[in-house]
């Protein structure tokens, strides 16, 4: 018997070994569910660590009201087919109760305190998130076990040493820690992994023709949510590479029909991922920024 592990079977290892350690350290995990590769991963991942029994966790989605259409479909099939238990907190729910107005509201910030709002409500201790190191600056800075204070704060300048495969989940009361067990992989490797699990993603992943503007240096799909006056609309073949809400998440032009096709474009790309995601736009810490504040 080979118990020597490839380099996909070792990110495996390591990632299942963190998800096994949540559930160790803390009393009531959750895992965040954005829709996108990341966190189908992740749920592939926490289904392999407890297997034959289904995952412990409550699966957790922030939801802005501006998701693509085929984001809640898949979401709604994969919760059902794998028996989750999903929890959805409404970012349209938070608006509509705090008598928030006005035509320029930023949803994509205002899932900071629906997010912080959810985890109070459920008493979680810990939220399991896809994020990767490789994503952006402010995510390379992260540690793996990720604290955040009473208020639901990070504060990059005082992290928790983590030296090996040991992992600090010591915390004081109402604080609560942010868990990124794919903090070493990278993009690549995130597809890599899909195409030799088989794992099943939505179809905006892949190239398909779609109404876009273009707005701020990038695409944009055409929706009731993104205002198109003083746009040309243009019909392109695009692809998402990262997903958020349809109004930030920026479309990529792309020929990428299957999975060995998205691999080779990922290997010959020299942009990142988040390269056109327009909520990273704002100012050149923009993500930290949030991050500081409560944000994924």
């Amino acid at each position: 018997m080979n118990y020597n592990l490839d380099y996909l079977e070792q990110l495996e290892a390591e990632s299942i070994f963190i998800i096994r350690e949540v559930y160790e350290q803390f009393e009531n995990p959750c895992l965040l569910f954005s829709g996108g590769k990341d966190s189908i991963v992740l749920i592939h991942l926490a289904q392999k660590a407890f297997y034959p029994n289904r995952i412990p966790f409550k699966i957790l989605h922030v939801d802005t009201g501006y998701n693509f259409p085929e984001i809640i479909k898949f979401r709604d099939i994969m919760i059902k087919n794998h028996n989750l238990d999903l929890i959805v907190a409404s970012v349209e729910k938070y608006i509509n109760e705090s008598n928030i107005t006005g035509n320029n509201i930023d949803r994509n910030r205002l899932q900071i305190p629906v997010l912080l709002n959810a985890i109070h409500e459920n008493n979680f201790d810990a939220a399991i998130g896809g994020g990767r190191r490789d994503e952006e600056k402010a995510r390379a800075k992260e540690r793996i076990f990720s604290h955040r204070n009473k208020y639901g704060q990070w504060n990059p300048e005082n992290q928790r040493p983590e030296l090996w495969n040991i992992y600090n989940g010591n915390k004081n009361k109402n604080e609560h820690f942010r868990i990124f067990p794919l903090s070493n992989w990278t993009e690549l490797d995130v597809w890599q992994y899909i195409s030799k699990d088989n794992i099943k993603i939505p179809n905006i992943y892949f190239s398909h023709k779609r109404k876009v503007i273009f707005y701020n240096g990038t695409y944009l799909a055409v929706s009731r949510y993104v205002d198109t006056k003083n746009h040309e609309i243009y019909e392109k073949n695009v692809r998402c590479r990262t997903v958020g809400d349809i109004v930030t998440t920026g479309l990529w032009e792309s020929k990428a029909k299957s999975i060995e096709d998205i691999i080779m474009e990922v290997a010959l790309s020299e942009t990142g991922e988040r390269g056109k995601r327009v909520d990273d736009k704002v100012s050149p810490t923009s993500m930290e920024d949030r991050k500081r504040e409560g944000y994924f």
